[in-house]
């Protein structure tokens, strides 16, 4: 229940309010309100929690090895893979990794789950969430299991100690606010569904454990790898990745669609969502812009800056809204990725300010990020995406035009072996039509072509949708959908495209949208079949598949159905009879309470 006095308070009880929740909950720094922010399901703590007493236990055996031998071990050395998996086993790692129990019906050849499981009928983890980020490379560090690059002092890379990460903030990626170059072509708009889509793909709460598991043993990161709905695959893939790698690497690395390829894993790697995506952060404006009907300056919404709407959703409340704010995303030009301008101070300097206890820095945080999920270095990724791997600074200038940031680069990291993928893809020279260098364009097409090709419901795939309902999803576009669920009338054709108003902007009316009449059903199984029996506590759903028409019986939450859950309409009726007795078709009965239930992936195979 909400006392409606207190939303009544003014922005700065409001801000006391959020600062007293904190304190009561003990997140009394930025770093643990971050912590907070991101705090992943049960499931993913568990997971983590089996994948830290898995390390633990390799730890310890690996200080037993070096005391009895007098030398360094890498565990793999004395550990045979059964033995591996035993201790995955007992660690509580191990059943998290046993293939899911998949549904073998209709609807599940016609619908994904929720999760991503079952999606590949022979690999069915790929793609699901709660399941480790695919490696593309062996991961680099120190101890060959879980300390990252630079975690040791004396650790030499090439001879040198590798940087500090707020040290390479502080002297290269750091810029003021009102260091800002705009982007003359592209509105705030396409920062903003960046970071939506990575977000949705690629979620990556840090666990407790930092562990690679060791031969092909990976039970660490979770991410919430939910494969997204139609129109966001095509929203994303026909109009905005283009305008992020470039037209030549799209056809390069993405191409045409030529239909599911069950042998692609869409797994989401880490280095697509610990550095290639997080592009964007060097994108984002310091500056919030709040716009009125007429796409001007609102005296009564004054733009904000950034630090001071996180966490704020009160402003959406008492200040107007959420039309202003997408007013501005799509009247204000993205800020341009410039090789000496990259982050402003709000994310350097200003992120999750709760009081005097200081901030956080997004620079720093996605450099560490990449150091902990054992990312390799700057030049190894460039050879894996088959360009040439760059050995002097004169060769980083080849891909770098800016000649002072290639000298503050060599000044920290000494030589370019030595690099953070992060920060050497996000100082590469744009590709033609693109706005990121050859190496993220590489890494961040590949990574969509696999979610494509990879998916087997593709909206483009065969006998996904009909052709009459893929002609209506074309006419779909990111304006539609703003159009459809706010109170703008006014937008650009294409919401991603920067242009001025009036001029550049059509009336809702004018946009292209979806005819769901292309989705209507006609059930012929009523007139042979008759309509299914209805049943108690639960719901069924037609289905139609390989020219049979089929019905699917659900249960309410707190139920278990009992009988046959598929019905299939012949020419003789329904193919089986409903139970005798008081039992309908399907009679979902009352599960009796339990106080735990334990997951069937604890269940493990003899």
């Amino acid at each position: 229940i909400v006392n409606h006095k207190m939303v009544e308070v003014r922005g700065t009880s409001r801000d006391h309010l959020v600062q007293h929740c904190c304190v009561r909950k003990r997140i009394v720094t930025p770093t643990l309100l971050l912590a907070f922010s991101k705090s992943p399901e049960q499931e993913s703590r568990d997971i983590s929690q089996a994948a830290e007493r898995m390390e633990m236990s390799i730890q310890v055996l690996k200080q037993e090895v070096c005391q009895k031998r007098k030398r360094s071990l890498h565990p793999t050395d004395l550990l045979s893979a059964d033995l591996l998996t035993t201790i995955a086993n007992i660690s509580g790692c191990l059943p998290y990794m046993l293939p899911p129990k998949c549904p073998n019906n209709c609807l599940a050849n016609k619908y994904r789950l929720i999760t991503g499981a079952c999606n590949n009928r022979e690999h069915p983890r790929w793609g699901a969430s709660n399941t480790a980020l695919a490696r593309w490379l062996p991961p680099s560090y120190e101890d060959g299991l879980g300390q990252p690059r630079g975690w040791n002092p004396g650790a030499l890379y090439n001879g040198v100690q590798l940087p500090l990460v707020r040290e390479v903030t502080r002297k290269i990626i750091h810029a003021s606010n009102e260091a800002v170059t705009e982007d003359n072509l592209y509105s705030d708009i396409i920062m903003a569904w960046g970071q939506y889509i990575d977000h949705d793909i690629a979620f990556t709460p840090q666990s407790t454990s930092r562990t690679t598991f060791l031969t092909g043993v990976e039970c660490q990161r979770t991410c919430e790898n939910q494969n997204p709905c139609f129109p966001i695959q095509i929203i994303t893939v026909r109009d905005y990745i283009p305008k992020i790698i470039g037209p030549d690497a799209f056809n390069q690395y993405i191409g045409l669609y030529r239909g599911y390829d069950p042998t692609i894993n869409p797994t989401v790697s880490n280095i697509f969502s610990t550095a290639a995506f997080r592009f964007g952060h060097a994108t984002i404006q310091p500056i919030v812009k709040r716009l009125n009907a007429q796409y001007l300056d609102d005296p009564e919404l004054p733009n904000l800056h950034l630090h001071e709407v996180f966490f704020s959703p009160w402003r959406l409340i008492k200040e107007g809204g959420l039309d202003p704010l997408l007013r501005g995303l799509l009247a204000h030009s993205a800020k341009r990725q410039v090789q000496d301008q990259l982050l402003n101070e709000e994310l350097t300097e200003k992120l999750f300010v709760l009081s005097d206890n200081g901030s956080l820095d997004l620079a720093s945080l996605n450099l560490q990020r990449g150091r902990d999920h054992g990312l390799p270095g700057y030049n190894d990724w460039r050879e894996f995406c088959g360009l040439p791997k760059l050995e002097t600074e004169t060769d980083l200038n080849t891909v770098i035009n800016n000649q002072q940031v290639t000298e503050k680069i060599m000044e920290l990291y000494h030589n370019p072996n030595n690099i953070d993928v992060w920060l050497g893809g996000l100082v590469e020279d744009f590709l033609p039509g693109a706005r990121t260098g050859p190496l993220f364009a590489c890494i961040i097409g590949k990574q969509m072509k696999a979610l494509r090709d990879g998916d087997r419901f593709w909206w483009e795939n065969d006998n996904v949708f009909t052709e009459a309902q893929k002609h209506e999803l074309r006419k779909h576009s990111l304006s539609r959908v703003i159009c459809e669920n706010t109170g703008i009338s006014e937008v650009p054709v294409d919401a991603f495209q920067l242009g001025k108003f009036p001029e550049d902007f059509n009336h809702c009316d004018n946009i292209p949208g979806m005819n769901l009449e292309a989705w209507r059903e006609i059930h012929e199984e009523v007139e042979t079949c008759g309509t299914p029996k209805s049943v108690e506590n639960g719901d069924f759903v037609y289905c139609s598949e390989f020219g049979k028409s089929t019905v699917i019986y659900s249960c309410q939450y707190g139920f278990q159905l009992q009988g046959e859950e598929q019905l299939t309409c012949t020419s003789k009726g329904w193919d089986f009879q409903a139970p005798l007795s008081t039992m309908s078709a399907g009679q979902c009965l009352k599960m009796k309470p339990c106080k735990k239930v334990i997951p069937e992936a604890y269940i493990l195979r003899n």
